[in-house]
């Protein structure tokens, strides 16, 4: 039997208190992916390697090679236990309760506009290319077209923000979903980063919190179920630990705080992590101008 470490307290009031079923959605090294029979919504069990996000449950494993665990295989609560067939049982009882609370924007901007400026250095000279951040050298036209479309739609997207302008938001937003390479295409981790500034309480950009939550719905033909379900969740200010952990750092840490925290997100998957960050960087700017 496999202990939980720690959950998310969503995810876990719906395995204790729905007597949850589902089906093995896909499978990785680190990550395991559920689909709710109830609504057909997503939730990963992750190695102790990964860190607590929503719909997420951390579990005391360093891999999930040699389980033998496949797609379709059935999922099921029984005794406060995650069974996935005879493969994998898992003691909820042992997990604590994690849940996702964005920090407040500061009246006083010092700190934040000090912390930019080095974590957008960071970025430029360590940041994964190939998504958000353009590469010296595109391997392909298709590679190189895809840039431009990045670079071009999330321009549009941030003079919006920067202007007040609200008429179209949602379709710049729309733009960018599936726009990219990756499990979670570029676009989409940009999505990410910037709704995380957007639900900052008391941050300028926070008057297009209704637009987040009210686009959302359009976002999912758009896209793949994994990637959706990390959007749907941003647009209610609900984000994995690591960026939390980055946002806060930015606004109100040190300098070496602010890059030992850019790190962990650079290392979220290929090209994610950058992308995420910059779009982070996105909202952080376009509050600095609607603050200022």
């Amino acid at each position: 039997m496999i202990h939980a470490k720690s959950g998310d307290n969503y995810f876990l009031q719906q395995l204790v208190e729905t007597e949850f079923t589902g089906t093995v959605h896909s499978v990785f090294r680190h990550a395991l992916n559920i689909r709710s029979a109830a609504n057909d919504e997503i939730f990963t069990l992750a190695t102790k390697a990964m860190d607590n996000a929503p719909n997420s449950l951390v579990i005391d494993l360093d891999t999930l090679d040699n389980l033998h665990i496949i797609q379709n295989d059935p999922v099921r609560i029984k005794h406060h236990q995650l069974l996935i067939e005879d493969k994998l049982t898992i003691a909820l009882e042992t997990a604590t309760h994690w849940q996702c609370h964005l920090p407040i924007f500061p009246s006083d901007m010092a700190t934040l506009k000090q912390n930019i400026v080095q974590v957008k250095q960071f970025i430029d000279i360590y940041g994964k290319s190939g998504g958000m951040k353009r590469s010296d050298s595109p391997v392909s036209a298709f590679e190189a077209e895809t840039s431009r479309l990045l670079k071009e739609r999330t321009a549009l997207l941030h003079e919006e923000l920067c202007n007040r302008r609200f008429n179209n938001f949602q379709q710049y937003v729309l733009d960018l979903v599936g726009l990219g390479p990756g499990l979670t295409p570029s676009g989409d981790d940009f999505i990410v980063g910037l709704l995380t500034i957007i639900h900052l309480e008391q941050s300028p950009c926070s008057i297009y919190q209704p637009l987040c939550e009210s686009v959302i719905k359009w976002m999912k033909p758009l896209t793949n179920e994994i990637s959706y379900t990390t959007l749907n969740k941003a647009a209610y200010g609900q984000v994995r630990e690591s960026i939390h952990a980055l946002v806060s750092a930015i606004l109100s840490g040190t300098e070496g705080e602010a890059i030992e925290a850019l790190k962990k997100v650079l290392a979220i998957g290929s090209s994610s992590g950058t992308d995420i960050a910059l779009g982070l960087i996105s909202g952080f700017e376009a509050n600095i101008k609607l603050g200022g």
